[in-house]
């Protein structure tokens, strides 16, 4: 194979490779947050947010139809 060519094999080796990789030891008793710190706050937030615009988008939409 010449040197100027592409090789899809190459990158999937590379991705299994680091797929395959054992996570490093962590601490006895240490948990680990892998999305970030609090969650259920942002959760609370962002439902908050989806009842507030739909209250909005029907006080419209009723405005509308009056």
């Amino acid at each position: 194979m010449a040197d100027n060519e592409y090789d899809p094999a190459g990158s999937t080796q590379m991705f299994r490779a680091f797929v395959e990789e054992t996570p490093a030891p962590q601490a006895p008793g240490s948990s680990v947050n892998t999305y970030g710190g609090n969650s259920g706050g942002r959760t609370g937030k962002i439902a908050v947010i989806a009842v507030v615009a739909l209250v909005v988008l029907g006080a419209v939409v009723w405005l509308a139809v009056k």
